[in-house]
Parts: structure tokens; sequence; C-alpha cells
């Protein structure tokens, strides 16, 4: 299993990683710019709690490590790995309807709340490997 040990990071790619579930007590990053944004990251354990420009973006109960996030006009990919079974809140459009994929399997369509939040569970605990995760419209 793999944490992200900077907290947040730039990826060759334009995404970004971030997450440290292995840590015992809350540790932030402020102030991380990349692409124009700024990006503040909150993470241990308990969760993992990511902001971009002073707007929420992506929550995990408990905490995950998340590599390669990248939203688009269409949705949202990312790779999220942890030592337990995840509830994950991502920011999207509100009011649309998404469909979820995990690990290329499609788990069914799902509608935001009037706040553009969409929450799913992914199974974690007993994975070797980060589980791929897809939301699009």
């Amino acid at each position: 299993m793999s944490a992200v040990k900077e907290l947040l990071r730039a990826e060759s790619d334009g995404s970004i990683s971030f997450g440290d579930y292995t840590l015992a007590s809350k540790t932030k990053l402020n102030g991380f710019v990349h692409q124009g944004d700024e990006y503040y990251v909150k993470t241990y354990s308990e969760s993992t709690h990511l902001e971009k420009n002073g707007m929420f973006v992506y929550d995990s109960v408990p905490g995950t490590a998340v590599t390669h996030f990248n939203v688009t006009g269409e949705g949202v990919k990312f790779y999220v790995d942890g030592d337990k079974d995840a509830q994950i809140t991502v920011d999207l459009s509100a009011g649309e309807e998404y469909t979820i994929y995990i690990n290329g399997k499609a788990e069914g369509r799902m509608t935001t709340n009037a706040s553009g939040k969409l929450s799913i569970s992914v199974e974690l605990g007993d994975r070797e490997t980060p589980a791929e995760v897809e939301i699009r419209s």
C-alpha cells in the first residue's frame, strides 16, 4: 500500500496525488500551487480532505492516498489506496447524473445532490494495489 509522503504533489501527466493514511495525527499542507490553482490538503488515518481555491474537492473516511487525481469536463478519475474500505465524497456538477466505475466495472449511476457532491464506497482493505475510480457523465 502506498501513501503520498509529501502530502500533495504534481504528476507529469498534469494530475495531482495527495493523502497519507498512515499518519497518526492530522497533517496539513496549504498553499500548494498547481496549474494556477491553490490546493490545501489535510490527511491522517481517520480522513483525507482536499480543497482547491478554498472550495471542497475530495473527502474520504477513513484516510486514503489518492494518485493521478484528474478532473475533466466529463467527471473525475483517480486511483485510491488505504488500509480500510473508504467512503469517498467528490465535488462535481450539481444535479447531474454520473456513471461510477471501479476497476473498470460499471457500478451504476448516481445523481449529485444540490451542492454537487457525490458519495461512493470503495473496498480497499484487502487490496494489494490501488483501486481505480472513474466517475463520468
